[in-house]
């Protein structure tokens, strides 16, 4: 059988490492990834080898050249212009494959039996045979469902938190007959994973997973390299350590010396030709590559250390990275996660932070003291973005400098302008907003600085005015001490997360195309923005029109309030509303437009403080909002959170109104005048909103369970009239795309007078509600395995995989068991006819998930 190895690969995420070499050639214990590879490929009697490349390919054939130094045959591919992607390029080789040929990645580590895995796919009679593997988080890898009996049902590539239904990954290894590169169109990027297999799928070809015992990782990142390390070290991964050991785990290679004073404690490795002084200090899993000198008096823990490397006396390296060619100068330390690219100097006493990265061949002068990275680089997170946009502490995760650099990767992805930042009232937001319009500038972006702005606001500004996008900073309202910086495409929708990944790779790479002085962006001030605002948001609910009935209502010019009815009679009662702003910039706008519809306004908590209401003072001014709500005998109360995002509800008796509550409230609401449309909600939602929407005709669309995707499934529906979830955030497509508290209000207002009724009333003619939830601690990297054990538990009855674990369990009952996407929880929604069932479901269930935990 033939191999192909695929080691086109950039390795972004690796950088310094890979600025100048592929990520396949990055050494681990001294070889390149690749070469640790090949000699698997060897063990299993794969002799016929072709490598697949595309970044800086001559390193990779000059290393290996004809494969004959390493007992094999070694052919080369390499992909010109823009990549093919991994089936692309294997496609271009097909007339070398004409038999079952392996497929596997030439930048991972794995022991993985390879003859057992072709024995499985010779077995089943497959056509396509992936090694799969079970791991304790899955969350970077592309997860395979299979049955019992190892056929594929599903693949769900690089989950959410929601999406983990399995804790068994797709390792990138294969075993293909040749028939399946039929399905490949030659010369068109394609992917194995996005493309080939979803395909094969749907054509019902018999194509089945491997489940591999054995050691895998996919060096992804710096910290698993380093891992890596400590891997190969403890044992856990059987592959060939060519140096003899001086000691039990002491690997020494020919010609290094090492001074007798020298403390080693094992497992070290130590190259060819090092020499190591006096008083040095080594602790365990330390790796020095060849002809490393290190002087007297260093101390050593844990460092990877490449070859051809000085390190001076005096100097302590911890946990760290240090390439080939390097210099650090007496003295000097560097701490956990720092990386020292090829080439660099660090001069005396010089102090590198932990996680900073120096970019090759640069020099840090003596006593410098680095704290962020050399090239304009902060601390890089393995991956930006949360659930919705990029969050972190005020300024320590999120500060300036990093909001230039990952303004500049938006602006640099985008290519093209303009873009439209505003925030929120607080200081730290106007100090993180300033850099990003600083970012975006650099990389010759027009700005439209909104300053403080609503988001609702922003989100309606940037679709009418044809931006390119939004950048939003505001204070985290369940977390103050944390920033959260969202984005939003040129319809005010949150981008994708396609493009979420462009900005992280850009953001990684440290490398934004810096503009000329000359073609630096421009910044303006649009004016009038909260006024054209209200001019669309007054418009939109002044002479509405109800596709039912056709009956107009609208604001009588003057003083007096006028409406009519659904059943014609008129209403001349101003409807009192108490509004509580919760001290966030809202309280500025919201007062007017109601007043302008002729709705009677108290305010409560509109003046702006310095600092953000904590989440218990939020909740106070909610039970003081119901207390005057029934003391002034107003017809509705309502909160506005979240930026103006955010509605919690008070009828007229007092009665605080939120969660599923007041989602099934104001769907009632609105859908009785919007009969035969459509309402988007999170699969989470209750099946009362099917009760609700079955009453007016209307139709229930269920999507995942995340803000951003009820939005995103908004834009690509006709007919939606309304979208919403649990949170008090609501969506009205007909004025815009954005959660908009607001214009909520408003509507539930005039829609309650149309309809002749109040808000009681509207709750109490609801369905029963019936739904109970509880959220179970869960360590991340146990919730593969949950949800994994939690399907195959229910393979024999239907399960809906839309979100979470989705099952019903009697007529009319069901439960959702949905991983959080944040914090270390699993959720479990209970929803029925029958309180007592339904309790008893959400307990089994809670239980169970905690069992499965230690299962």
């Amino acid at each position: 059988m033939k191999a192909v190895i695929m080691a086109g690969g950039s390795g972004t995420r690796l950088r310094p490492l890979t600025s100048h070499l592929p990520k396949p050639m990055v050494p681990v214990l001294n070889k390149p990834m690749a070469e640790h590879i090949v000699q698997l490929l060897k063990k299993h009697g794969f002799t016929d080898i072709i490598f697949t490349l595309h970044y800086l390919p001559q390193a990779i054939m000059e290393y290996f050249g004809d494969g004959s130094d390493f007992g094999v045959n070694i052919k080369y591919s390499t992909e010109e212009g823009k990549p093919l992607g991994t089936a692309g390029c294997v496609k271009a080789i097909q007339d070398e494959l004409n038999t079952t040929f392996l497929v596997i990645s030439g930048d991972g580590l794995t022991d993985i039996d390879l003859t057992k895995a072709v024995e499985y796919h010779r077995y089943k009679k497959s056509k396509a045979t992936l090694v799969l593997k079970r791991v304790d988080n899955p969350l970077d890898y592309g997860l395979v469902i299979t049955d019992s009996d190892g056929k594929i049902q599903r693949f769900v590539e690089k989950p959410g938190a929601s999406e983990i239904f399995s804790d068994t990954v797709n390792t990138g290894i294969y075993i293909l007959d040749p028939e399946v590169m039929l399905y490949v169109v030659m010369g068109r990027e394609q992917d194995f994973s996005n493309d080939l297999f979803p395909l094969l799928l749907l054509r019902n070809e018999p194509m089945y997973g491997y489940v591999a015992d054995g050691y895998w990782c996919d060096i992804g990142n710096l910290q698993v390299y380093r891992q890596a390390h400590i891997d190969v070290l403890s044992g856990k991964v059987k592959i060939d350590i060519d140096l003899p050991q001086i000691e039990p785990g002491i690997y020494v290679g020919e010609g290094t010396q090492i001074d007798s004073s020298v403390k080693l404690n094992s497992p070290v490795f130590i190259g060819k030709n090092c020499r190591i002084g006096k008083d040095v200090q080594i602790e365990s899993h330390t790796v020095l590559s060849d002809n490393v000198l290190v002087q007297e008096k260093c101390s050593l823990k844990h460092p990877v250390v490449w070859s051809n490397t000085y390190i001076g006396s005096e100097v302590a390296l911890r946990a760290c990275i240090v390439c080939n060619n390097s210099t650090i100068h007496r003295s000097a330390e560097i701490l956990e996660g720092a990386v020292i690219g090829p080439g660099s100097t660090i001069g005396e006493e010089a102090r590198i932070n932990p996680d900073v990265k120096i970019w090759p061949d640069k020099a840090v002068e003596s006593g410098a003291r680095v704290t962020e990275s050399l090239i304009w680089g902060t601390k890089a997170p393995r991956s930006l973005f949360a659930a919705n946009g990029v969050v972190g502490i005020a300024n320590i995760e999120i500060t300036p400098e990093f909001a230039v650099n990952l303004a500049a990767a938006y602006g640099a992805t985008l290519k093209g302008g303009p873009i439209l930042v505003s925030r929120d009232y607080w200081g730290i937001s106007r100090m993180i907003s300033r850099a990003i319009v600083s970012g975006l500038m650099s990389v010759g972006v027009d700005v439209q600085n909104l300053e403080s702005m609503p988001l609702p606001i922003s989100r309606y500004y940037v679709k009418t005015q044809r931006a390119s996008g939004l950048i939003h900073t505001r204070v985290s309202q369940r977390e103050p001490n944390k920033v959260k910086i969202e984005f939003y495409d040129s319809d005010g929708v949150a981008i994708t997360k396609a493009m979420e990944r462009k900005i992280e790779s850009t953001f990684f790479k440290e490398d934004f195309p810096r503009c000329l002085p000359a073609d630096v962006g421009n910044i303006s001030y649009p004016s009038r923005v909260r006024e054209y605002y209200m001019d669309e948001f007054l418009h939109h609910v002044k002479g509405q029109v109800f596709e039912h009935d056709k009956v107009p209502f609208c604001v009588v010019p003057g003083s007096t309030y006028t409406r009519m009815t659904k059943e014609g009679a008129i209403v001349t009662r101003a409807p009192k509303a108490v509004v509580d702003y919760a001290m966030a910039e809202t309280g500025v706008l919201l007062p007017d437009l109601l007043g302008q519809l002729g709705i009677e306004t108290v305010v409560l908590n509109a003046s702006i403080r310095a600092n953000p209401p904590r989440q218990e003072e939020r909740l106070a001014m909610r039970k003081q909002l119901a207390d005057v709500v029934r003391a002034l005998n107003a017809d509705l109360g309502a909160q506005i959170g979240r930026n103006g995002e955010q509605v919690t509800l008070v009828d007229e008796t007092g009665q605080i109104i939120r969660g599923e509550l007041l989602l099934a409230t104001v769907a009632d609401i609105i859908l009785r005048d919007k009969q035969g449309q459509s309402i988007v909600v999170p699969v989470s939602a209750s099946s009362i909103m099917e009760r609700i929407a079955g009453r007016y005709n209307c139709k229930v669309i269920r999507c995942k369970a995340s803000e951003t995707e009820i939005g995103s499934t908004t834009t690509k529906i006709p007919g939606v009239v309304l979208s919403g979830s649990a949170n008090g955030c609501f969506i009205f497509p007909e004025f815009q795309y954005g959660y908009d508290a607001m214009f909520t209000v408003g509507q539930v207002l005039e829609h309650l007078t149309y309809q002749g009724r109040t808000l009681r009333q509207a709750v109490n003619e609801l369905p029963p509600l019936i739904y109970q939830v509880d959220s179970v601690h869960c360590p991340w990297e146990r919730k593969g395995r949950v949800m994994r054990l939690l399907v195959e538990k229910h393979q024999n009855q239907p399960v809906e995989l839309l979100d979470g674990v989705k099952i019903s369990t009697h007529p009319n009952h069901w439960i959702l068991v949905l991983p959080d996407a944040v914090e270390p929880l699993i959720h479990v929604y209970a929803d029925g006819v029958d309180l007592q069932q339904t309790s008893k479901d959400l307990n089994e269930y809670a239980e169970l998930v905690r069992y499965f935990q230690h299962a």
